[in-house]
């Protein structure tokens, strides 16, 4: 991932609204959810949560699939993955020990 694409990334996620969405895509991977079932649990109009989805799409951190009149998005894994290797690529100097707390949280999960 370039820099460019880490500012798009970045500021697709500084705002609530996208940041919770995100995130409840996060823990709905690899199915997703169809749009009306975010905006509900979000709480937040259809028609707003549709611009807020179109920002993470276009930002490539959710996917999207039409299923008859049912969208369904997906987090997009491998980009958050990117994402989180070119903020930490360098960590700590080369101190690998310095970095070993942060592996160890993500391991129960991944």
């Amino acid at each position: 991932m370039d820099q460019e694409n880490a500012i798009l990334a970045l500021s697709a996620l500084a705002q609530s609204t996208r940041l919770e969405t995100f995130r409840l895509l996060v823990r709905h991977a690899p199915d997703g959810l169809p749009s009306g079932d975010i905006a509900r649990a979000i709480d937040v109009p259809q028609n707003t949560m549709s611009t807020h989805l179109n920002i993470l799409s276009r930002a490539g951190l959710v996917t999207s699939e039409r299923r008859s009149r049912v969208v369904v998005y997906r987090a997009e894994i491998t980009r958050v993955s990117d994402l989180t290797l070119f903020l930490i690529k360098d960590c700590c100097g080369g101190n690998a020990e310095l970095c070993a707390p942060l592996i160890a949280e993500l391991e129960p999960c991944c």
